[in-house]
């Protein structure tokens, strides 16, 4: 028996590096953060995630709304206190970059068969 390849997917899976205590859900639309606000079309970089001083986690769109609205007072939805984006220390270091696959590198990958020689 023979098997040839014809194509082949590549799938991926990623997640917002949290704190360890952090919530998994929006503090305001109730969403995963895997998910999307309700502003935006597809997860991601288009829809980032805003941690607050007080370790509070929200879909940037969200919060965004949320202050500029009258009624927050510049305060988090969840605790009250005057709401700050927490600012990475200079000391910790960037993650790594994520390893691309060797297919989106143009690469041929080394279980792919090319079909009959």
């Amino acid at each position: 028996m023979k098997v040839t390849y014809t194509s082949c997917t590549a799938v991926a899976e990623w997640r917002w590096d949290l704190p360890e205590d952090a919530d998994d859900t929006c503090g305001i639309c109730r969403v995963q953060f895997e998910g999307t606000c309700a502003k935006c079309k597809y997860p991601g970089e288009d829809c980032p995630i805003v941690i607050g001083v007080c370790t509070h986690c929200f879909h940037m769109h969200c919060i965004s709304d949320w202050i500029s609205s009258e009624a927050s007072r510049g305060k988090c939805p969840m605790c009250r206190q005057v709401f700050k984006e927490k600012v990475a220390d200079a000391a910790t270091p960037p993650p790594p970059p994520m390893r691309r696959s060797p297919a989106a590198q143009g690469q041929t990958p080394a279980y792919q068969t090319t079909g009959p020689t």
